[in-house]
């Protein structure tokens, strides 16, 4: 049956940014129309006056199956959070406690008004991550992480630089296209230091190959790119672009060590660079210069990495702080509202190659949408639109979200997802998980 969102404003990220007082009939998985609509046949109406309908949230970078690792590797900094926590626990991982961590993630997320995520895995078992993103109803582009060599790199996570080429060519091909082309697949050499320039080489190949995504970190804490130096004479950004890892199809996460003339590199190449920022201050990284790489045209998005590092999946949260840490770092007429809710929309689309199909509101394109309402005590009583939904607006606002024209999050409850139980099989899973990684 087709919906009417009836008498809401309208918060489009078009080109133009245009804002209106308006409906959206969502006709199959598609907007089939914006403006006074007078459907001609049967339609479910949801009322949303009072609310915003805005884009669905892209989140660029997350990692899924690290939701059951939250609160377990807090004051840690990078290179130590991975080794003494993060890589221990992935590698415990079993099909059981990553099919949890992957639905408790995408529940959070989806409940806030996440409609797209790009999300990298662990090593191993990742046909169930995808599977769980098939099923929650949500757009996504993910893939097992790929790990050859390393400093302190579990057993379970170092494959062989074929097995690992070989089990991302199985999966890519299992899932390319899936669910009427909701979920593909996204190739994911973690970072240089874990990755051998065959592995990194042989990823860029492939993902060419079939036009699909590739996605890493990069210029993320200092303590890392002293130690990318020290192994190879250059920064990370420079050996990842010698490797081949450049382009539009090439996201890298992070970004928060740049210097400027890395950064017009990168936007001369088309690379993509995701703000962390939650990520980037629990971790003592730093705070990037979004509004100085912005300037110098480099493509940007946004995403909360992952549980144990945020410690959420909150698209609000990486909205807001984006916006405001850019007013600390440069000046406090930078990445205004408008601007900054591009980079949680229409601008993330685009770093993941989907702008043609979804971060917008207009006629044509898939209908993945929330509706935020707008009266609670926190946001009212008045002001502009935009200053309302980054700085004043929260996950808890979000009352519908539709992905392909599917109402998966209907008057705050999950449609696919069954929160209760998810989260009291996380309970269980993350006991166990902590058992076998001996933390």
């Amino acid at each position: 049956m087709d919906t009417l969102l009836r008498g809401g404003t309208l918060v489009t990220c078009d080109a133009d940014d245009h804002v209106m007082a308006a409906d959206v009939l969502v006709r199959g998985s598609a907007i089939g129309a914006v403006g006074k609509v007078q459907p001609d046949g049967a339609v479910r109406v949801l009322d949303v006056t009072g609310c915003a309908v805005v884009p669905g949230f892209i989140q660029a970078h997350v990692h899924l199956c690290q939701t059951l690792m939250r609160g377990l590797a807090d004051e840690l900094p990078l290179l130590e959070w991975l080794r003494m926590r993060i890589w221990p626990l992935e590698a415990a991982h079993d099909e059981r406690s990553l099919a949890a961590s992957a639905r408790l993630g995408l529940a959070e997320a989806m409940l806030a008004g996440t409609t797209t995520v790009l999300d990298m895995g662990t090593v191993h078992d990742h046909e169930v991550v995808m599977d769980a993103c098939a099923r929650s109803g949500i757009r996504a582009r993910s893939g097992k992480t790929m790990m050859d060599t390393g400093e302190g790199v579990p057993a379970r996570l170092r494959e062989t630089t074929r097995a690992s080429l070989t089990g991302a060519e199985r999966l890519a091909h299992d899932w390319r296209g899936a669910a009427s082309g909701r979920i593909g697949y996204a190739w994911s050499p973690r970072f240089v230091l874990s990755c051998t320039e065959r592995l990194v080489r042989g990823a860029v190949e492939r993902a060419r190959q079939h036009g699909e995504l590739l996605s890493t970190h990069a210029a993320e804490h200092a303590s890392e790119r002293a130690a990318v130096r020290r192994a190879f004479g250059e920064d990370d950004v420079a050996v990842l672009r010698r490797w081949g890892l450049s382009g539009p199809r090439a996201v890298l996460a992070h970004g928060v060590q740049l210097r400027d003339s890395e950064a017009r590199a990168l936007a001369r190449d088309g690379t993509r660079v995701v703000h962390c920022p939650s990520a980037n201050l629990k971790l003592g990284s730093g705070i990037a210069r979004v509004a100085d790489l912005d300037r110098l045209g480099v493509a940007l998005a946004l995403g909360a990495d992952g549980a144990p590092c945020n410690n959420n999946l909150d698209p609000w949260t990486e909205l807001r702080h984006a916006a405001l840490l850019a007013k600390v770092r440069t000046d406090v007429t930078a990445l205004p509202a408008r601007r900054a809710l591009r980079l949680a929309t229409i601008d993330g689309a685009r770093a993941l190659g989907l702008d043609a199909i979804t971060g917008s509101i207009e006629p044509g394109k898939r209908a993945d949408l929330m509706v935020v309402e707008l009266g609670g005590a926190h946001v009212e009583p008045g002001g502009d639109v935009f200053s309302k939904l980054v700085y004043a607006c929260r996950a808890t606002d979000v009352r519908h979200v539709l992905v392909d024209g599917a109402l998966v999050v209907k008057n705050r409850e999950h449609q696919t997802i069954d929160v209760e139980s998810v989260t009291a099989e996380a309970r269980v899973q993350v006991r166990k998980l902590r058992a076998r990684a001996s933390i």
